[in-house]
């Protein structure tokens, strides 16, 4: 998966620009709302979803594969930007607790076992009152069914990218523990569900 995502990053650079994700500036408010001081964005990629919160005044930690994404990050947005390098399946990176943490079109490329260990991961790392924020891919993508079938909602495509595709059921079926209060819907390139968890005391 690391050299899938070398190559992406190597051919296209900042291929998705530097304009954040409708889920981004939604999650940016429900944040601000709620007084987020210190966050974390697990897959934070070169960075473009990361400004947005910066720019609100909190802190961002991110955690990135690829050493490629990374560097382009710090070209545009210099070093006061901590991330980790290393995958999101080998969380957790420091003992930190954060406020708030934003995963944005990430959960649905690991397998179940994954899935589960980044949502407990990320729980596990809110403070008391904590606001989690995932978005993953809906059955409405055009996608959906395409490719080689893996496993029930499971697709591989795009030349080896493994993609599950949500609905709400397996949503609250993943995410149930984890302090789930609130699914909607938002048209990204993709149709999307925002999972919204908060960490109760």
């Amino acid at each position: 998966m690391t050299d899938f995502w070398e190559e992406a990053f190597k051919d296209k650079q900042e291929m998705w620009g530097f304009k954040p994700a409708k889920s981004a500036v939604l999650t940016k408010d429900l944040f601000v709302e709620n007084k987020v001081k210190t966050m974390l964005i697990p897959g934070i990629g070169y960075g473009r979803n990361a400004q947005i919160f910066k720019d609100s005044g909190m802190i961002v930690t991110g955690i990135e594969i690829s050493q490629t994404a990374i560097d382009l990050g710090q070209k545009h947005f210099g070093n006061d930007l901590k991330v980790y390098h290393g995958s999101v399946t080998e969380m957790p990176f420091d003992n930190n607790l954060y406020d708030g943490i934003f995963c944005y079109g990430l959960i649905y490329l690991l397998n179940k076992e994954e899935r589960e260990k980044l949502i407990q991961d990320c729980y596990n790392q809110l403070t008391e009152n904590g606001l989690m924020v995932f978005t993953a891919i809906t059955k409405e993508a055009k996608t959906y069914r395409q490719g080689t079938y893996i496993s029930k909602d499971r697709y591989e495509m795009f030349g080896g990218v493994r993609i599950f595709f949500y609905d709400r059921k397996s949503i609250e079926e993943e995410f149930a523990k984890a302090g789930l209060f609130e699914i909607t819907e938002v048209v990204e390139n993709y149709p999307f569900y925002i999972i919204k968890c908060k960490k109760k005391g």
